[in-house]
């Protein structure tokens, strides 16, 4: 009986028991969790600066610009002080494409703002809409500054004749009222046939398009539509465009005090 009971104790006590089956499961999940915490902290290693204090690698970002026929032109002539500060100061990487006539611009591994490469898009879109090079540099030294473009039949459909007296009322004689406009509203306008650009601030923007939206509705004179939008009074607006008059507007008697020079009389 004896060597009969000696291999039914070893096959006893190698077969598993449930409380050895239940350790073994709950340790399963403890080693795929640790797994994925050891492969998390690799990649936030990978993302974090080296020792040595160099940048982690970022994603290269790039954008294309359009150049069409009319601006091929004045984009070669003014190449050298475009190509400057995108390299110099936003350190991009930019060139021109000519079997597909686009400006290309891509970031670097020396690339340290995340906005520079569409503020770089935004300084060449504005000068191939016809901007000076100094006004469309000012995208890259302020962060309040936009570009907002619409056309004139978008306000009201014009065509022929109606439409070139609209552009007139909007351009002025030597193009005076599109300068007071400018000079009061503080932005820079580009007339380019029907489409009407205009750079500066949010709110600038606002004015100077319920302006000319005013002039391409039928109104004349650049003075007495910046009096009744930006309601200022004649001596304001008169100092805005550099000379004075005593017959701008008759109507700017009626509106309200003037906000800049706080006067109770408007229009005296």
């Amino acid at each position: 009986m004896s060597e009969e009971k000696a291999p039914q104790e070893v096959l006893m006590d190698s077969t598993p028991t449930k409380k050895k089956r239940k350790r073994d499961d709950d340790e399963a999940p403890e080693s795929s969790a640790a797994a994925a915490g050891g492969e998390a902290a690799a990649a936030a290693a990978a993302a974090a600066p080296t020792a040595h204090g160099r940048p982690a690698k970022r994603k290269v970002e790039s954008r294309k610009i359009p150049v069409p026929a009319h601006r091929f032109g004045p984009l070669h002539d003014s190449w050298q002080r475009i190509y400057t500060p995108l390299c110099d100061h936003l350190h991009l990487q930019t060139r021109m494409n000519l079997a597909t006539r686009n400006v290309e611009i891509k970031s670097s591994s020396t690339t340290t703002d995340t906005g520079a490469i569409q503020k770089g898009a935004d300084f060449v879109r504005a000068f191939i809409l016809g901007f000076d090079v100094e006004d469309a540099m000012a995208l890259l030294r302020l962060d309040d500054l936009f570009l907002d473009s619409f056309d004139i039949n978008d306000v009201k459909p014009l065509k022929g004749d109606h439409l070139s007296r609209a552009i007139g009322r909007v351009a002025g004689k030597g193009g005076k009222t599109k300068f007071t406009i400018e000079n009061v509203t503080k932005t820079r306008i580009v007339l380019a046939d029907s489409k009407v650009h205009i750079l500066g601030s949010y709110q600038n923007i606002q004015i100077a398009r319920r302006s000319i939206c005013n002039l391409i509705l039928g109104e004349s004179g650049a003075a007495w539509t910046c009096m009744c939008v930006l309601r200022l009074c004649r001596n304001c607006v008169c100092s805005a465009i550099g000379k004075r008059s005593s017959a701008i507007c008759f109507r700017a008697w009626l509106s309200p005090p003037c906000p800049q020079c706080e006067s109770n009389t408007v229009g005296r």
